[in-house]
């Protein structure tokens, strides 16, 4: 298992398009993924659901989890769209 935090960088936090290109990058992954904010129960990251209703903000730390072969590999994927602001019109 392989983990890593990682503080979310969309201005406006994970919802919407950020949540749908985050469960976009994690079901493109060959590992099973989860995340979870501050001490709260970790949810499949697959779920777009689950991860819009963690409610992240701008600048919260979530903690991503991979669990397989190429699971530090996929947690550089996804915490790359994590830490990005997706909602920079620049």
């Amino acid at each position: 298992m392989a983990q890593r935090e990682v503080i979310v960088g969309s201005r406006v936090g994970l919802h919407a398009r950020p949540a749908a290109l985050f469960v976009k990058t994690v079901s493109a992954q060959p590992v099973k993924m989860t995340i979870r904010k501050g001490d709260g129960a970790p949810v499949d990251a697959r779920s777009i659901l689950r991860v819009l209703a963690l409610g992240a903000k701008h600048g919260d730390t979530v903690v991503l989890e991979a669990d397989g072969e190429g699971a530090e590999e996929a947690l550089d994927a996804v915490a790359t769209v994590v830490a990005e602001d997706h909602d920079d019109p620049a």
